[in-house]
């Protein structure tokens, strides 16, 4: 295991994502997670990722300074380099000028995190403050025009540092630098593989669960049907699914989830609450109040159906199709995290006493993916784009209604068909149509029409944290635009959005 310290950078979870994707478990942790804890868990190295302040500042974040103690190799990135010479008695200060962006490295030692790279590497750099002197006994390996220490090291101890990220796809050879710290300094082994997890997780979860059963809900999402198969394969029948349809799902959602499971065999409840759902939202306008309606909503329908199910089975176990960044936003895996927003998996009440159970906490959702794939998942399930939790309630501006719902639905099962049909789909990281509430003036045949228009969203993007626009090819733009106003009532205009993350969110609401 490569141990992650997070010092708050928007990076942290790339870097734990490079190692993973090199077969090496990575875990991040609070910044300040006690030495005693770090060497509990018998990682092979650590690594001290960037961050937003300046060690310069009164209460910057620090590590425990017997890290340094642990005789475990330390790498330092951004923050953590600046952070590692100031607790061990070099020098930062801010810098004349800041880097940002593409920079050429030269590197003048070619061993420890540069072996096998060449003298010169395009790096990416964000910074402000710099190192301008070194603890004793650590030497420059690598420098730039404007940063004179860009990377030094101590290879009696271990101990590298990096002013730039590896991390990013901007710098050509980081993930061969990342690769020489986790192999050739910390010698770790290739242990995380999708295959052998699988049933590394069925066997524990087999042995968690015993004889006893366990609910789960099912959203129609790529997490709870993946946490549901491989629960399915460990327990069988001892699962019970529960799948309620709140009327807010995309076209044939719930028909096709629920084909899926019952072929599979799976003890599944389709609860239809649909016009619970929109009596209760309707007239509502507001994007946040739709969500509180929905989320209670979807909470007092599912306790009662816990209740009912409660009387024909001795259920012990609650799962949830958690996964890893969802603890970590919700500042589950931080105290010291900023919580960005709050989970529906994380949210549920535990009023019943269950246990709960997350067999994909631990993983991210390219992994999820690949676990369900080889638990025999179609790949036309396993691989669709991200859907809101609240569902098409936040792809319709404004009020929810019967009406409003089928239009939003029917053009965006055209859009995406026309993007499966193109061979665009699978290029995109996420594509959706939205429902604008205004109506504009239209010409159909030799009448006048005063129609609902449509905006079409397509966005790539690593972890939606940060998304670009996908340039969708014009001649299928206008095949989607025509087809969508020629079969749905209610359209006569189709837009394209065109606007980047940030400014923008990749949803409308």
């Amino acid at each position: 295991m490569i141990i992650v310290l997070n010092f708050g950078s928007q990076f942290a979870h790339l870097i734990a994502r490079r190692i993973r994707e090199l077969g090496v478990q990575a875990e991040i942790l609070p910044f300040d997670t006690s030495a005693s804890e770090i060497k509990k868990l018998n990682p092979r190295g650590i690594i001290l990722s960037g961050g937003p302040a300046s060690v310069l500042e009164k209460g910057s974040p620090r590590p425990d300074k017997n890290i340094f103690d642990l005789e475990i190799p330390i790498l330092g990135i951004c923050y953590g380099h600046q952070v590692i010479a100031q607790m061990l008695g070099g020098k930062v200060l801010k810098g004349k000028h800041r880097e940002f962006g593409k920079e050429i490295l030269n590197i003048k030692n070619k061993t420890g995190v540069f072996k096998g790279l060449s003298k010169k590497e395009i790096v990416w750099f964000s910074h402000g403050d710099q190192v301008v002197k070194l603890p004793e006994n650590f030497f420059t390996i690598a420098s730039t025009t404007g940063c004179e220490c860009a990377s030094y090291g101590n290879s009696r101890k271990d101990i590298y540092a990096i002013q730039f990220h590896p991390e990013v796809t901007h710098t050509q050879k980081g993930m061969e630098i990342i690769s020489n710290f986790v192999f050739s300094i910390c010698g770790a082994s290739q242990n995380w593989k999708i295959d052998s997890l699988s049933r590394h997780l069925g066997k524990e979860l087999k042995e968690q669960i015993g004889k006893d059963h366990i609910v789960l809900g099912i959203s129609g999402g790529v997490d709870s049907l993946v946490a549901g198969t491989l629960l399915h394969k460990a327990v069988g029948k001892q699962l019970h699914a529960v799948f309620i349809d709140t009327g807010l799902l995309r076209k044939d959602e719930v028909k096709n989830v629920a084909s899926l499971l019952k072929e599979r065999k799976f003890s599944l409840s389709v609860i239809n609450a649909s016009k619970i759902f929109l009596s209760k939202l309707k007239g509502v306008t507001d994007p946040e109040q739709k969500r509180k309606i929905i989320g209670h909503t979807f909470i007092e329908i599912f306790e009662k159906t816990i209740k009912d199910t409660l009387k024909k089975y001795p259920i012990k176990y609650f799962a949830q199709g958690t996964i890893y960044p969802d603890r970590i936003e919700s500042a589950e895996a931080s105290k010291h995290a900023s919580k960005i927003k709050s989970h529906h998996n994380l949210t549920l009440p535990d009023k019943f006493g269950f246990k709960i159970v997350e067999p994909l906490r631990d993983l991210y959702k390219d992994e999820v993916r690949k676990l369900g794939e080889v638990l025999g998942l179609p790949k036309s399930m396993v691989w669709r784009h991200p859907f809101p939790g609240p569902g098409l309630a936040v792809r319709i501006v404004g009020e929810i209604t019967p009406d409003r719902l089928h239009i939003l639905r029917e053009a965006d099962a055209i859009y995406i068909d026309e993007l499966k049909k193109a061979k665009e789909y699978e290029k995109i990281w996420q594509a959706f149509a939205v429902l604008l509430p205004l109506k504009t003036v239209g010409v159909m045949g030799d009448a006048r029409t005063y129609e609902y228009m449509i905006s079409l969203r397509a966005v790539d993007s690593v972890d939606g944290m940060s998304a670009d626009w996908h340039k969708i090819p014009p001649e299928l733009l206008e095949r989607i635009s025509s087809s969508i106003v020629g079969k749905v009532r209610g359209i006569n205009r189709v837009l394209f959005d065109i606007t980047q993350k940030p400014p923008a969110t990749i949803e409308y609401e």
